[in-house]
């Protein structure tokens, strides 16, 4: 399948799609995106090739919400992309995207992957696993809530507690076991630390390769793409020291954030941007834009990538992404009332 794919991306001619940065935009459909562009770029390339319709995009890291919003009603965005359940409920409580009824999205994407008021859709999703060395870890299951044991002190790396990710994560567990059973657990993974949380996910698997730790919190993608990263071959090395196992909850299953796709609010060509959504939303998009970024399709019965299934079998949680982003909040204010980012504590 990933020969396949591969080709398939590769046969692909950049037809119509461009990236923008400032200017106006002026295609078939304008895209503001904190995805990297050539991320996203062979998937919106087949949708031009198919319908004849361009794109382009805007990159924005940082405050998508607030340049949508002094655009106003003269905004050139027609959809935004983004990643993280919390990016995508923050452009929806700053009221910068619309709902979509289409047919074709609630076919094509199961009800826990969309937003209850249909203002956001799931393009693909990731898990938040546990990266551990193959040297010195030799269990092959955990649980998230075993990740707070005692027995794991000065084992254990993350990223910072106030990331989105590990936000994601925390109101999940919020979600699972309530507010008091999270703090606690919040607070015995701060001791279980062997430092202060520092650097992204790719970091937590250099710091496993250099024996700095012995476990670290992670999401599925970035093992593909260290795996496979020729600019920057080391990371082949990370990615060789470490293993992934899927945590659960008491339900048996892991948690998963999404990509995904809104309507912006005054989106000037909304019809085609519709359009591109259900396009977004389709087989061949979902294999592309999963194969290319080592995710996970979220349309029913796709298969993954070879490098994706050596990650093992995952379990989806069916809680409610929706229900994840009511708890953002509280999983925020706790990682500050414990003093996640301070270190270990005991």
């Amino acid at each position: 399948m990933r020969t396949a794919i591969n080709t398939a991306i590769c046969s692909i001619a950049m037809l119509g799609s461009s990236v923008v940065s400032g200017a106006a935009l002026a295609a078939d459909v304008n895209i503001y995106t904190s995805r990297q562009p050539d991320l996203i770029q062979p998937v919106l390339d087949a949708f031009t090739k198919e319908t004849g319709l361009s794109t382009a995009t805007i990159f924005i890291d940082k405050g998508l919400e607030e340049r949508i919003k002094a655009e106003g009603a003269n905004s050139p965005a027609d959809l935004i992309m983004t990643v993280d359940i919390g990016r995508l409920d923050a452009a929806k409580q700053a009221g910068v995207v619309q709902p979509v009824t289409s047919d074709v999205l609630e076919n094509n994407i199961p009800q826990r992957f969309r937003d209850g008021d249909e203002e956001w859709f799931a393009l693909t999703s990731r898990a938040r696993v546990v990266y551990a060395s193959r040297e010195r870890v030799d269990i092959d299951a955990i649980s998230y809530k075993d990740l707070a044991d005692p027995k794991w002190k000065g084992r254990l790396c993350t990223r910072s507690g106030q990331h989105q990710y590990n936000i994601a994560l925390i109101a999940a567990y919020i979600a699972h076991h309530g507010e008091d059973a999270a703090r606690e657990w919040v607070a015995g993974l701060r001791d279980n630390l062997a430092r202060r949380p520092e650097g992204g996910d790719r970091d937590q698997a250099k710091a496993i390769y250099a024996g700095e730790c012995d476990i670290a919190l992670g999401n599925t993608y970035y093992v593909g793409k260290m795996a496979t990263d020729e600019k920057e071959p080391e990371q082949k090395e990370w990615a060789a020291a470490i293993k992934v196992i899927m945590p659960t909850f008491d339900n048996g299953l892991t948690h998963v954030n999404i990509s995904g796709v809104s309507l912006a609010s005054n989106a000037p060509h909304k019809d085609n941007a519709i359009k591109l959504m259900e396009f977004l939303s389709s087989d061949e998009a979902q294999k592309i834009y999963a194969e290319l970024n080592y995710e996970y399709p979220v349309e029913p019965g796709i298969e993954t990538s070879e490098l994706v299934q050596s990650f093992g079998e995952l379990k989806p949680d069916t809680l409610g992404l929706d229900e994840i982003a009511r708890h953002r909040a509280k999983a925020s204010e706790i990682v500050d009332e414990v003093n996640y980012d301070g270190g270990p504590q005991s």
